[in-house]
């Protein structure tokens, strides 16, 4: 998939005055990219468009301007964009309290490299996880953490196909799998592979 440039990005004015709309279509967009991994984990697809959202935002929030520090995030969140023989996805641990995120990193450290998906017919690919910093320590994970999913060419080609896509974890203190994702899901992903 291309990579995007500062042509694809808005000026801050123009961002303004589109963003309400563009976050809409970003989110409706976003929806079947979402897959629950159980009660508390799931991944979050990203793509072109999801991470020229996060790029448009940043600018936004920390009013980038300047050509430089605009390439500069371009640079840090080009890499989230699938290259066409990957998906990429931020795999996130969500518990709402506190206390209980805060036991459960520390008894899931490692699960970052235990995320899987699978093309029916195919076996697991495991998570490539972390690749710009590492994300956790001896006492415990993070709850967020960046990966991706390579995939061998006759994986991708039966994905674009419309093969069942399955997504999971099997690490010792969270294990939950996903059999078959809904269809608007498994088109969505399929569309990343070229």
């Amino acid at each position: 998939m291309n990579k995007l440039t500062h042509g694809d990005l808005q000026s801050l004015e123009e961002y303004a005055r589109v963003r309400s709309e563009f976050r809409r279509e970003v989110i409706a967009h976003k929806r079947p990219r979402r897959v629950s991994l159980g009660p508390n984990a799931a991944l979050y697809f990203e793509d072109a468009l999801t991470i020229k959202y996060q790029v448009q935002e940043m600018l936004r929030v920390e009013r980038i301007f300047e050509p430089e520090l605009v390439q500069d995030e371009l640079d840090a969140y080009n890499p989230l964009i699938p290259d066409g023989s990957n998906w990429k996805a931020t795999f996130m641990v969500e518990f709402s309290n506190a206390e209980e995120r805060r036991t459960a990193l520390a008894r899931m450290i490692g699960v970052e490299d235990r995320v899987w998906v699978r093309v029916a017919g195919f076996d697991r690919v495991w998570a490539v996880a972390d690749e710009d910093l590492d994300r956790e320590d001896e006492s415990k994970t993070s709850s967020v953490h960046f990966v991706r999913f390579e995939l061998t060419p006759e994986m991708a080609e039966a994905a674009r196909r419309g093969a069942d896509i399955s997504a999971g974890v099997a690490h010792d203190a969270y294990t939950y799998a996903v059999e078959g994702m809904p269809g608007v899901t498994r088109d969505s992903l399929a569309a990343d592979l070229h």
